[in-house]
């Protein structure tokens, strides 16, 4: 029997999970809506929100999972990377509660957890496979030999994917946060209707900085010519930038799957849920013969589920931390 409480805290959700012998049974996430006033995450409120947020995320994440704390047998926690004052509000309280309750301690690689995520939910993909990770903060490609073997074989030199939509959503007035709505407008617009260049970029590699500014120029020049550009043209310019970054990260996965010859394909982190991707991922899967598994939309962005499904391993591989575990903003595989 094992009953994992996990904390998620990495940056502006507070989330909470419990794992009940490898099945997820609650899973709250409680949003924080004030920096959309700032077109963006400001860190210092993100931490101060954490605050305010975590012992009714705990409170309510049990009573959804019909368990008393006294029934925990372990609690897991996102260690990093992420924002340092958001992560150090659930590394504190978590720390706090196993010691309340003499419990052990794990501690979670946030990446390595947007992964494992395939394994809460069936079909699950067989090892090794390879993962495409793309969120605002990361892009990668890994390959994925067991539960805690992961070597990235492929990541942005720069940008993230997920930043590339983000800016692109700044730049047409896009309310925060931005990537979604580019997705939205996308849907009904024509992906072809403006190109853009293509970073060239060894090996399996990402770069997405050029493209960023790339896109700045573009946008700046049409609006010289016509100030109405973004408007009469919003649904073709998201529809482009969404086909333009989409390509450039299936381009590198499919050699990826060429160069490990692997057919076990997956994606993670918060850029998964972009119908786009989702969509070139399954006719990829049809005309290269993949095997592929997609997240659902409630695991691709920041969760505790994905923390407690990589509690529950650890758990099961004996693999605590002591009292003297700190979180760490940046954090290797």
């Amino acid at each position: 029997m094992s009953v994992i409480l996990a904390i998620e805290s990495s940056c502006d959700e507070t989330s909470v999970a419990i794992c009940n012998n490898g099945k997820i049974t609650a899973n709250v996430i409680a949003n924080q809506t004030i920096h959309e006033n700032y077109g963006g995450v400001i860190p210092e409120l993100a931490s101060r929100v954490h605050q305010q947020n975590i012992v009714p995320t705990i409170q309510q994440a049990l009573i959804n999972a019909k368990v008393n704390k006294k029934d925990v047998n372990a609690v897991a926690f996102t260690q990093g990377p992420g924002l340092l004052g958001a992560l150090l509000v659930g590394v504190s309280f978590a720390k706090s509660f196993a010691l309340a309750l003499n419990l052990p301690l794990i501690a979670v690689n946030h990446m390595q957890a947007h992964i494992l995520a395939h394994f809460i939910d069936e079909p699950k993909p067989a090892f090794p496979f390879l993962c495409l990770t793309v969120s605002g903060g990361h892009t990668q490609i890994v390959l994925v030999k067991s539960y805690f073997d992961m070597e990235i074989v492929g990541e942005t030199l720069d940008d993230a994917a997920g930043e590339a939509f983000d800016k692109t959503a700044k730049l047409l007035n896009l309310p925060y946060p931005g990537g979604p709505l580019i997705d939205k407008h996308a849907q009904s617009g024509n992906p072809v209707a403006f190109k853009f260049p293509v970073p060239q970029i060894q090996d399996l590699n990402y770069s997405f900085s050029g493209f960023k500014t790339a896109i700045l120029y573009f946008i700046r020049d049409k609006q010289k010519e016509n100030p109405l550009f973004i408007e009469q043209n919003l649904a073709d310019i998201c529809a482009s930038v969404q086909h333009s970054i989409v390509s450039i990260l299936m381009n590198k996965l499919k050699r990826a799957a060429k160069q490990y010859n692997c057919k076990e394909i997956a994606i993670a982190g918060g850029v998964s849920a972009n119908s786009g991707l989702r969509n070139t991922l399954i006719e990829a899967r049809d005309s290269m013969g993949w095997n592929v598994y997609i997240p659902a939309f409630e695991y691709c962005t920041d969760n505790a589920a994905m923390i407690a499904i990589a509690g529950y391993h650890k758990f099961l591989a004996g693999d605590f931390v002591g009292q003297d575990i700190s979180p760490m903003a940046r954090m290797n595989f």
